[in-house]
């Protein structure tokens, strides 16, 4: 990550090869209790096998991931969740993903037992570039196929699967499959969207355009429920390049636009936080102006953020309620070190520490300002500032998913063999927390309690 200082143009509040990594992709939030501490004790276990580039999924028993072969081609693969052994790989591709939404993960949808893991294979079919193919979570049997143009790639929505499809060509759409029913298209709807947050019976998606809407729907029916522009919550002009973020408190929808520059001296696009009510689509607050910062927890977990002054150069940071959008502790611009720095959370996300690379760094409490001694202190933050390329073939301008290395802050060093990186950056689903790590290997373990989106989203 970059580092934060005032002569850094605002749309790099991280470097663009991680902060479009990041910056497009929604993120979806359940309930849940909060994680256990002692990491030391849980069940857990390390994969091997895979060169895990995209954010891991996880659900009916298993969790999958899509990794880099050494020959640069991709590949879905499946490991047993408790026990972490490998189940089954398969060649994986993208047609039509671009390429700041980072690579596409697979989706996993269904009950333990009768779950399936749908993913985009490369199978060619007369006019068509892809074939969406639906396979059994456990054995890799395949279910059922569905031909396509171009995607973003599939997306689990409640009990079914979402996708947007000709997503390269004037007519998209967004359609929605059933994967007990042979993949059958339950309905759909034009344009692009994403799926922001779903349950059993409705959806909320994020409808990419000019001027972008929040929409809910039935989910099996695709009656619409409610409709709200973004740009009535943080103004006129917002510009998808600069990317979005969601999360969910359950009866509120978190929403996060950010700001997009198309050259140095330009004013920046529409941006700010906003709360919505899950169940109207009314507004419950907003907040313009306030940059996300990196790295983060989900919008609907913590919100952590950074203003932006009326001369367009950066602020202090402000904590806000996720759920009423009120400020609940501020840290003056003036508290940030004058040498090169970027930012790093304890796992509490007690703190926010500026991080120096190979000196201390400092420290100040969220809560009330205090600054604290960086002695002892670990804080989390990006591993790396120039994370590679990847060699895929065929696909250019892809990162691999950016993992979180912990630091001693009094000595600006990462530390070794430092266990998992918190739970509002892995997340968790049904207690279990899945992550990459800087080379790649694929890691979980499970010491949390019930389902809560990451930094990443779910």
């Amino acid at each position: 990550m970059a580092s934060h200082t005032r002569q850094r143009p605002l749309s790099a509040i991280v470097p663009a090869r991680i902060a479009t990594a990041m910056l497009l992709l929604g993120a979806a939030g359940c309930s849940s209790g909060p994680g256990t501490s002692g990491a030391a004790a849980a069940q857990g276990w390390s994969g091997k096998g895979v060169n895990a580039v995209s954010r891991p999924v996880a659900g009916a028993g298993v969790t999958a991931v899509t990794g880099l072969r050494p020959d640069g081609t991709l590949e879905t693969s499946v490991f047993d969740l408790p026990k972490g052994r490998s189940l089954w790989s398969r060649p994986a591709t993208m047609v039509g993903r671009l390429s700041g939404m980072g690579v596409q993960p697979p989706a996993v949808v269904g009950p333990q037992g009768k779950g399936v893991v749908v993913s985009l294979e490369p199978q060619k079919t007369g006019k068509w570039k892809a074939t969406l193919v639906a396979r059994d979570a456990r054995s890799g049997a395949q279910k059922w196929v569905r031909p396509v143009d171009s995607t973003f790639g599939p997306v689990r929505c409640g009990p079914y699967i979402c996708m947007s499809e000709f997503t390269a060509r004037r007519n998209a759409r967004f359609v929605v499959l059933d994967p007990e029913a042979g993949g059958r298209q339950l309905w759909k709807m034009p344009g692009i969207a994403e799926v922001e947050w779903a349950d059993a019976g409705k959806l909320v998606a994020f409808r990419m355009a000019k001027h972008p809407t929040l929409e809910a729907h039935d989910l099996k029916t695709g009656k619409p429920l409610w409709s709200f522009p973004v740009e009535r919550a943080v103004g006129a002009g917002v510009n998808l390049s600069g990317g979005w973020a969601f999360g969910s408190l359950g009866d509120v929808l978190v929403g996060y636009m950010a700001p997009y520059q198309a050259r140095k001296g330009q004013p920046l696009s529409a941006f700010g936080f906003f709360g919505l009510d899950m169940a109207t689509g009314k507004p419950i607050w907003a907040r313009k102006r306030l940059l996300r910062v990196y790295p983060s927890a989900n919008p609907a977990v913590a919100l952590i953020t950074r203003q932006v002054t009326q001369a367009g150069g950066y602020g202090g940071f402000e904590q806000l309620d996720p759920r009423t959008g009120r400020t609940t502790g501020t840290i003056s611009a003036d508290k940030a070190p004058k040498s090169a720095w970027w930012l790093a959370f304890p796992a509490d996300l007690t703190k926010l520490g500026f991080l120096s690379q190979g000196r201390a760094g400092a420290a100040y409490d969220l809560r009330n300002a205090a600054q604290t001694k960086p002695k002892g202190m670990r804080a989390w933050s990006f591993c790396t500032v120039d994370p590679a390329e990847l060699k895929i073939s065929g696909q250019r301008g892809f990162f691999p998913v950016a993992p979180l290395c912990a630091y001693d802050l009094a000595a600006g060093k990462k530390i070794s063999e430092p266990g998992p990186p918190p739970g509002w950056y892995t997340g968790a689903v049904d207690g279990w927390r899945v992550w990459r790590d800087e080379a790649g290997v694929l890691h979980a373990v499970k010491d949390a309690k019930g389902t809560t989106p990451g930094m990443y989203g779910l």
